[in-house]
């Protein structure tokens, strides 16, 4: 009994959020902040499975998509921040220094990589020559290193970021936003679909965008503390750093042009943050298919000795279930019992749970446990392989369902400034009409922040809302419908 207790969330998500998530971090091994580095956690090999599977989903999308593979150093020099002004007046209060090795100071400061548009540029300048380089997409996977000042938390907000960035160059501007567009569909491909993750992309309001980019676009996920996670973004670069690094490619006509730039930063490390976080329950994880280190686990259920029927069948069905792929394991560990072992594993998050003692070989029959409802049922043998590929076909749907469910239950209309702090400490987003997500908004985004600590994410992308009131600040003639929440 002590060893269950042990291992069971025991408060829950709803009424302690942040208590259940750290006790999530720890009985289902997933992370260990005893690192004695602030904001550096230490990843655990259950959850490394999940982020691989994440990222080596993103890789492939973006090779299929015509993006080439490539891994830049680590250090950038401090002059190739200086090259484009806005960026380093944005991202140097969040950067690691590195000022000597041994005994010897360095010349120049190096930067541990915040994000590559500083080294990949100037290397882009180099390689790019003609209008026959161009779509130039390259993209890498690493970790960026940003000094975050707000409270860190194991894959939602820390100051190591494992990540994939893509930077591609082109020749025209439509070829640049049909570049985002893509990005946004591999987001909600991927996002959605596979990790069941109900968003809205933002376009960011001016005053939030990425420093030096002309506009900035993200994929925002209402967790259930009441606060959004940005998840995937994707950016509009333009010009700027195409001038600053001298990124020019001679035209069909023999001109010069500068390309215009796009980068995309889908971070795994924090899908995989979001993906735990909104899934989770108070008995553990909740994990679509795909991204599940195992699939099925088997107990065997010992009952008078009867080891031999029992784990002859389970070795049969491991078997059978092995060779249509899956991903299968038998918990035969005999010092512990059935009960012990199925909060073990549903706190890991296993899709499906197979149960066989001595009755059930008897009766030729198994015991089918799911997690995404949380359902058992008596399947007979005969039934096994259907039974399981018809879960298979479901399971990552059902989750998309009900978390489709909860989020719409998140977004609120509001046309009163009054009713913004009440709705946002009752753990919602707001939609209202807002004077303009252009600089001139950003005065009236800034009483928002002061009075209610939450942020104007943006307008929801290609949507085109129609206003339904003046702005919920200034009262002027709105013109656009935004939304409000607190960050991570």
């Amino acid at each position: 009994m002590a060893k269950d207790i042990m291992q069971k969330i025991m408060v829950s998500k709803e009424s302690d959020f942040s208590e259940w998530f750290t006790q999530l971090m720890q009985k289902a091994e997933l992370a260990d902040i005893r690192y004695n580095i602030k904001g550096f956690p230490v990843y655990l090999p259950w959850a490394v499975k999940s982020i691989k599977k994440i990222t080596n989903m993103w890789e492939t999308e973006l090779e299929n998509t015509g993006h080439e593979p490539l891994l830049m150093p680590v250090l950038i020099p401090e002059s190739n921040f200086t090259r484009e002004a806005e960026h380093i007046d944005g991202f140097t209060p969040e950067v690691f220094w590195v000022t000597g090795a041994g005994d010897k100071t360095f010349d120049e400061k190096l930067a541990l990589r915040p994000t590559s548009e500083t080294a990949l540029y100037d290397m882009y300048g180099k390689w790019i020559n003609s209008y026959n380089d161009l779509p130039f997409k390259r993209y890498q996977t690493c970790s960026v290193y940003r000094y975050e000042t707000k409270m860190t938390r194991p894959f939602l907000r820390t100051r190591e970021l494992y990540w994939s960035e893509a930077h591609n160059v082109f020749a025209t501007r439509e070829d640049s936003l049909n570049q985002v567009k893509q990005d946004m569909e591999i987001t909600h491909k991927l996002l959605y679909k596979k990790l069941s993750l109900p968003h809205i992309f933002f376009e960011r309001p001016q005053w939030d965008k990425f420093a030096g980019a002309e506009s900035t676009f993200a994929a925002d996920v209402l967790l259930p503390s009441g606060k959004v996670l940005q998840l995937p973004s994707t950016h509009l670069i333009g010009k700027k750093f195409s001038e600053a690094f001298n990124v020019k490619f001679k035209d069909k006509d023999e001109s010069e042009k500068l390309g215009w730039i796009t980068c995309y930063g889908p971070c795994h490390s924090r899908n995989y943050g979001a993906l735990i976080t909104f899934h989770g329950d108070d008995t553990g994880l909740k994990l679509p298919w795909d991204i599940a280190p195992l699939q099925i686990i088997i107990i065997p259920i010992y009952f008078k000795n009867k080891f031999d029927i029992v784990d002859s069948r389970v070795e049969l069905i491991k078997n059978q279930l092995e060779k249509l792929n899956y991903s299968v394991k038998i918990d035969d560990r005999k010092e512990f019992s059935p009960g012990y072992k199925y909060n073990h594993w549903e706190l890991k998050g296993v899709p499906i749970r197979i149960e066989v003692g001595p009755r059930d070989v008897e009766n030729n029959q198994i015991i089918i446990f799911r997690r995404d409802i949380s359902e058992k049922n008596t399947v007979s043998m005969n039934d096994l392989i259907p039974h399981i590929n018809s879960i298979k076909e479901t399971f990552t749907q059902n989750m998309i369902s009900q978390a489709d469910e909860v989020f719409d239950k998140t977004v609120i209309d509001v046309q009163n400034k009054n009713d913004i702090k009440k709705n946002i400490d009752d753990g919602k987003m707001i939609r209202t009409s807002f004077c303009s997500i252009d600089m001139d908004g950003a005065e009236c985004a800034g009483v928002i922040e002061k009075e209610t600590k939450a942020e104007v994410r943006g307008v929801w992308f290609n949507k085109n809302e129609e206003v339904f009131c003046n702005c919920i600040v200034c009262g002027k003639p709105a013109k656009h419908v935004v939304y409000i929440a607190k960050s991570h």
